[in-house]
């Protein structure tokens, strides 16, 4: 299967409006499962429907393996039929007034493939998506997971080497959301295709992608793994964009008095020997660890800081407790029930491998992290 180049991508819809991206350049490898994420208006679906022929660029090449099927300046736009890929809406986008087998038989019927073989091909496909009982029910009898799934056997019976998916999940509840997630993985290693996945749901990038391009402004902020994206956020948008709690972010100028603790993390970086041009430093809630005042020191790394439980909040599975430390709020969360009460002063630990540094332009400070893995 071919890989997807997109280079020096743009799109504007008028010279006045901020480009809705802007020189984007991004590699999908053979066989990934690429999660395209970011918030409403960031440039993900204009990107996908580029991709997929629906929409033009206002400049830049698309290449899929030794294909050009964009070149703005070469005059190429391969038509969104010619392109062999899969396309999967926000909406079912079912014919109404067909049976879920005529549904997924409709582009096989395009392509004028012999009947027989159609419904061999349509059998097989509904079978692996566990639909081939409702073959002779029409849309409107069937429940949105059931739907979504005629619509993925739909494109799938067309057996394409690149799979386009915009939000396709957004409609469903959360039972059927998840399952759904289990299906789309199990598409992705039965039928090895190229995935693009268009998500605003963080938790779905996670789950799903083998990487992830997080967007902003329609602009790429970063390309990488799931674990990648978490633990080593390129800036200082994607650190606070990803994950359900958001970090907790300690900004070091801007106030004209720098509080207690503004000024003891800016000690401990000195004591870490990190470079000056730190403007913030951010730390994931589950990397703090609190235990009560009079139990013994923590074996964390950094000077343990004190605070003071605003609130405990229970999410199921875990924990979330909102903080005050010297005076700005703060969050930690927990998978083990906690045994503290709002009011109670706690100990807070916390590793220096857990920081995250990024200047004023919010860039991350990557050549510290040596220094902070060695402390």
């Amino acid at each position: 299967m071919p890989s997807i180049r997109l280079l020096h991508i743009e799109k504007s819809y008028s010279r006045s409006a901020p480009k809705a991206v802007e020189d984007l350049n991004l590699e999908i490898e053979d066989g990934d499962f690429l999660c395209l994420l970011g918030p409403s208006g960031c440039g993900k679906t204009t990107t996908l429907r580029m991709l997929a022929g629906l929409e033009d660029p206002t400049a830049g090449d698309i290449q899929i393996g030794d294909r050009m099927i964009v070149s703005v300046s070469g005059g190429i736009c391969v038509p969104a039929e010619k392109r062999g890929l899969g396309l999967v809406f926000q909406s079912y986008a079912l014919w109404p007034h067909m049976t879920v087998r005529e549904n997924v038989e409709f582009g096989l019927k395009l392509h004028n493939m012999p009947r027989d073989e159609r419904h061999a091909v349509a059998d097989e496909v509904m079978s692996k998506l566990a639909i081939v009982q409702y073959a002779d029910r029409y849309p409107n009898q069937l429940s949105g997971g059931q739907q979504q799934r005629v619509a993925l056997a739909r494109m799938l019976a067309l057996k394409p080497d690149i799979i386009l998916l915009d939000e396709p999940l957004s409609n469903l509840d959360a039972k059927l959301r998840l399952e759904m997630r289990a299906e789309l993985k199990r598409i992705h290693r039965e039928f090895g295709a190229t995935i693009v996945f268009v998500t605003h749901d963080q938790w779905e990038a996670m789950t799903l992608a083998s990487k992830i391009a997080v967007m902003s402004a329609g602009e790429l902020q970063q390309l990488g793994t799931p674990d990648d994206i978490y633990q080593r956020p390129a800036n200082r948008f994607v650190a606070e964009f990803v994950g359900s709690l958001p970090i907790n972010v300690i900004a070091l100028s801007g106030a004209e008095k720098a509080t207690p603790l503004q000024a003891w993390m800016a000690s401990v970086l000195v004591e870490l020997g990190s470079p000056v041009n730190v403007e913030c430093v951010g730390f994931r809630p589950e990397a703090l660890k609190l235990s009560h005042c009079d139990a013994a020191a923590s074996s964390q790394d950094l000077p343990d800081r004190l605070g003071t439980i605003i609130d405990i909040l229970p999410t199921g599975g875990n924990w979330i407790i909102e903080l005050s430390v010297d005076g700005e709020q703060i969050f930690a969360i927990t998978g083990s029930a906690p045994d503290f009460a709002s009011g109670d002063t706690i100990r807070l630990g916390l590793q220096a491998r857990d920081l995250h540094l990024f200047d004023a332009d919010g860039t991350r400070i990557n050549d510290v992290q040596p220094v902070l893995t060695q402390v």
